[in-house]
């Protein structure tokens, strides 16, 4: 049955869509006969109980230079008009982010949105991993130097990253000596208001970081991001290359152990990252990436699998 998607994210001219995951799961839902709003997460409204933003029809084609055409720009009520919303802005998880996801979470029982904005609100990258530190690497959550300190002289060399940063910026090695620690740490704690990770510089990096795609909690991919010359950070968006990988038994420990939580918390795409084929780091439900790159390699089509999920979960409304 042909729905009415509306996708919340940044604009559509400023995509590059050899890559884009949001792309892909909008030509997915367009071969399906589903109509597609954009709009953009400013235009976000909430008057007497209603929610609208204002939003265009498009239709998309991968034609660089030539990826949509727009329609007219309208108020739309995102839950008379809309059966689902993909939620799919860009980070940073910020004030910004939160408060749309909690506007969103006010159409639940009229229009799905996916992933489920409330638990994206509960669960940061970076916080939600804590609930399985059993498969992580040792990790310090602090913005006390004296705690940053002691972790190093134990850990040696270390990398920092802020708490709620994406696509691999601002992320610092500090070698064993511990050169710029103290000023690394002032920068940050001038920077951002929240605590900062830092865990022990990990040398399989290297190798590439794993990033692991879970459609409605299932394994869908996979791929190996290695660092580009000269660079520790391995996120395509900082230069990373992908190669094609399958999963060792302990990322299908982690998977299988993570999976019916995501599944519950309708989190239907989610993106892990595990280093070294056993370091879980990061949980990305915000809007996790990497379907087209896992596609390119496996010959899959994991935006059908996301939009199969979808449809089902809309089904069962």
């Amino acid at each position: 049955m042909p729905l009415n998607i509306a996708v919340q994210m940044d604009p559509m001219d400023s995509i590059k869509i050899a890559g884009d995951s949001s792309f892909a799961l909008m030509l997915e839902a367009q071969a399906r006969g589903h109509a597609i709003w954009h709009y953009d997460v400013k235009t976000l409204a909430w008057r007497e109980g209603r929610i609208t933003a204002w939003a265009k029809p498009v239709t998309v084609q991968r034609v660089n230079g030539d990826h949509f055409s727009a329609g007219e720009l309208r108020q739309i009520d995102l839950a008379k008009d809309v059966d689902i919303i993909l939620m799919r802005q860009d980070p940073p998880f910020d004030l910004g982010y939160i408060s749309a996801a909690l506007l969103l979470d006010r159409l639940k029982g009229r229009t799905l949105v996916s992933n489920d904005p409330r638990e994206v609100v509960n669960a940061p990258e970076k916080m939600f991993v804590l609930d399985y530190a059993r498969f992580m690497p040792p990790t310090l959550i602090a913005r006390t130097l004296a705690d940053v300190q002691a972790f190093q002289q134990d850990h040696g060399a270390v990398v920092v990253k802020p708490l709620h940063g994406n696509g691999g910026k601002a992320i610092f090695k500090i070698d064993a000596d511990g050169t710029n620690l103290s000023a690394l740490f002032e920068v940050f704690n001038q920077t951002w208001p929240e605590p900062h990770m830092v865990q022990p510089f990990l040398p399989s990096v290297a190798e590439g970081d794993k990033r692991i795609v879970l459609v409605d909690g299932e394994v869908a991919g996979a791929i190996n991001r290695k660092p580009g010359e000269g660079e520790f950070r391995s996120n395509l968006a900082q230069g990373g290359s992908a190669e094609a990988s399958d999963l060792t038994a302990r990322e299908e420990e982690i998977c299988a152990a993570m999976g019916p939580e995501l599944k519950r918390r309708g989190l239907t795409f989610v993106g892990i990252d595990v280093i070294g084929g056993e370091w879980l780091t990061e949980i990305n439900v915000t809007s996790p990436t990497g379907i087209v790159a896992i596609d390119q390699y496996n010959g899959t089509n994991t935006a059908g699998r996301i939009w199969d999920a979808l449809e089902r979960r809309h089904a069962a409304m």
